[in-house]
C-alpha cells in the first residue's frame, strides 16, 4: 500500500488542499519528533517514553533512533537589503551552531532575495561552511525584493535532488519581510511535505507574522505576505526570534540534530483517507518532564 507523509494538517484549510496526496514507497509512517523543556532539548528518552496514536489508537513503534540518522540541513540565508547588516554576524555564531552536528551530517548554503544562488553544496566540510558564512556580509547580488516562498520552493527542489536518505531540514534566516507573487503558503507546505522536509526559521527580533486585513478589505490573492512562522508550524519545525538571528540560528541547529526518529506501520484504512497522528510522552516520562513540549507531524493521507 502506498503511503503519504503529508505532515501537519492545518485546520480550516480548503478541501482541495486536504485532498493532496504524496506517495511513499512503503506503508510505514516516519516521524521526526522534537521534545523541549524550558527551551532546551530533552535528551536521553527511550522508545518506551513515547506514545504514538493514529486516529486515537496507540501504535507499536517499529523503529526508534536518537541522533543516529544523518541530517542534511540547507541554510537559506536572506540576502535582501534589510538583512545584509545581520548576515555578517552569522559567521561569529557558526562554531557554536555546528557543534551538535556529527560525522555524516551535511550542511549546504543558499542565498536568496529576488532570486536564489547556491553558495555551498551539501558537505561535511565544516571549514568550507565557515568560510562561506564568513563571507555572508558580502552576499551575491540577487536582485531587489524578498521572494521568500519562491526561494523556499527552490530550496525544496535542491533538497529533493541532492538530499540523502536521512532526515532533511531547511533552516531559513530572515526578517520575514516581503510579498509572495503567486506562491501561496499552501503550495510551499505541499512541497515541504512531499520532500519529507522540516522548515525551521531563525528570525530577527522585529519579525512578526502578518496581520489579518481589516474587515471588508479585499486583498489581491496573487500577492500574499510572508509568514515563515506558519510554514514552520505546518511542517513540524519552529521559528525563533533573537537579536540578528544569531542566537536562534545556534539553537535551531541544536534542536534539529537532537530530534528523535520514530516509525510505525500504518493501520489498514480506506484509500485516500485522512489519518490524524498525536505524539506525546508516556506517563512516567511526563512525570520526569512535566513541562515538555512535543512537536511532530500531525497526520498523513493514505494513497487513493
Amino acid at each position: 500500500m502506498g503511503l503519504v507523509l503529508a505532515g501537519l494538517l492545518a485546520a480550516g484549510w480548503s478541501a482541495a488542499l486536504q485532498q493532496t496526496v504524496f506517495r511513499a514507497e512503503v506503508a510505514v509512517v516516519r516521524l521526526d519528533v522534537q521534545v523541549t523543556e524550558n527551551g532546551r532539548a530533552v535528551t536521553g528518552l527511550t522508545e518506551g517514553d513515547f506514545v504514538v496514536r493514529d486516529e486515537g489508537v496507540p501504535q507499536r513503534i517499529l523503529h526508534f533512533a536518537h541522533e543516529a540518522e544523518p541530517l542534511d540541513v540547507l541554510l537559506l540565508l536572506d540576502a535582501s537589503g534589510s538583512m545584509r547588516r545581520h548576515l555578517g554576524r552569522l559567521a561569529r555564531a557558526v562554531r557554536r551552531a555546528v557543534r551538535p552536528l556529527r560525522p555524516g551530517d551535511r550542511v549546504g548554503v543558499m542565498f536568496f532575495s529576488r532570486r536564489t544562488a547556491t553558495a555551498l553544496e551539501f558537505t561535511e566540510d565544516r571549514g568550507a561552511l565557515e568560510r562561506v558564512l564568513q563571507g555572508a556580509a558580502r552576499p551575491p547580488d540577487l536582485g531587489s525584493g524578498t521572494a521568500i516562498n519562491a526561494s523556499i520552493l527552490a530550496a525544496v527542489a535542491y533538497v529533493r535532488a541532492h538530499g540523502g536518505r536521512g532526515r532533511r531540514a531547511i533552516l531559513i534566516v530572515t526578517d520575514n519581510e516581503g510579498l509572495n507573487y503567486q506562491r501561496p503558503d499552501e503550495e510551499v507546505v505541499r512541497a515541504l511535505w512531499g520532500a519529507d522536509c522540516v522548515l525551521s526559521a531563525a528570525v530577527t527580533l522585529n519579525a512578526a507574522p502578518p496581520q489579518a486585513p481589516p474587515a471588508g478589505v479585499a486583498l489581491n490573492p496573487d500577492f500574499t505576505p510572508s509568514d515563515v512562522f506558519r510554514l514552520a508550524a505546518e511542517t513540524g519545525g519552529e521559528a525563533l526570534r533573537a537579536e540578528a538571528a544569531g542566537e536562534a540560528f545556534a539553537r535551531l541547529m541544536e534542536g534539529l540534530r537532537a530530534r528523535y526518529s520514530l516509525q510505525y506501520r500504518a493501520p489498514e484504512a480506506a484509500p485516500g483517507s485522512l489519518r490524524r497522528i498525536t505524539v506525546d510522552l508516556a506517563a512516567e516520562a511526563r512525570r520526569r518532564h512535566p513541562g515538555a513540549v512535543v512537536v511532530a507531524r500531525r497526520g498523513y493521507y493514505t494513497a487513493p
